[in-house]
């Protein structure tokens, strides 16, 4: 299928361990385009990080599964950093000041992929789950230090968090706005579709294209772009969405809606974000 219309998903990840490229050929027979590949947690490629160069090896995998997938013709572009998750993960095994110290250790490193162009943004974030005071402290100490490496290098900090209502994405701005980045900058990954109020609060969502998911958010405008979160793991096949999810949803869509305001959803905002060229 050839598309008269770019179609990007804001987050996936591939893994050469489980589908892999043929992942990224079903995205693309069933209309997609583009592709913002976002390294996946050490800890689910079999990486136990010791040290900060240890994130390296997951960040070349990200950076090297990307070239192959743009050689076969799908515009792919990698988005690395660490794991929210990873700091209970490394407090398993050792002192909090010493996994705060490697996490941000670890998200310099990216820094240094996405000065060198080898990467367009940096991921971080706090844990989607219940930690004590302590860790949460921790978790936007590091999320904070993502914010000041993303003003730095002037590129997208893709977030991984607690499920967010008005509340939680004011308290993110907040602590963004506190560093100096620009808000526009600042992506809610898996977003529910609330797009009027990171309009006003001024972050930019990546809608998790679920079932109605995307109906909403257009009913509020199109400031917001559309990923599938697809994790690419031979255990949770299909999770969180499939590749096929957001070139079939918005070709369907396109039907009611019409091109424009795609055009808009799946290039313009991911070009001012992640400052990329999205081109048919």
């Amino acid at each position: 299928m050839s598309p008269n219309i770019p179609i990007t998903d804001e987050h996936i990840h591939i893994d050469p361990r489980a589908k892999g490229i043929d992942a990224v050929k079903q995205f693309q027979n069933a209309g997609g385009t583009h592709m913002m590949v976002v390294s996946k947690p050490t800890w689910t490629l079999g990486v136990e990080v010791v040290k900060p160069d240890d994130y390296r090896i997951v960040f070349d995998e990200t950076v090297d599964i990307v070239r192959q997938i743009n050689e076969i013709g799908v515009g792919a572009f990698p988005v690395l950093g660490v794991h929210p998750a990873e700091i209970t993960k490394l407090c398993e095994r050792m002192e909090l000041e010493n996994a705060i110290s490697l996490m941000k250790s670890g998200l310099e490193i990216a820094s240094e992929y996405v000065n060198e162009g080898l990467a367009v943004g940096l991921k971080s974030g706090r844990p989607h789950y219940p930690v004590s005071d302590e860790v949460w402290e921790a978790s936007n100490s590091i999320m904070s230090h993502a914010f000041s490496l993303g003003k730095d290098l002037g590129c997208a900090v893709q977030l991984h968090t607690e499920s967010v209502g008005e509340a939680e994405l004011e308290d993110i701005a907040s602590r963004a706005k506190s560093v100096g980045i620009s808000l526009d900058k600042v992506v809610k990954h898996y977003a529910p579709p609330l797009v009027d109020v990171c309009e006003r609060i001024g972050l930019y969502p990546g809608v998790l294209a679920g079932k109605g998911a995307i109906e909403q958010a257009l009913k509020q405008g199109s400031r917001f772009m559309m990923e599938t979160d697809y994790i690419d793991d031979p255990q949770r096949p299909g999770a969180v969405l499939g590749p096929k999810t957001i070139p079939r949803r918005t070709l369907k869509l396109v039907e009611t809606y019409g091109e424009e305001v795609f055009w808009k959803v799946h290039k313009e905002n991911i070009e001012s974000v992640y400052e990329v060229a999205i081109e048919l």
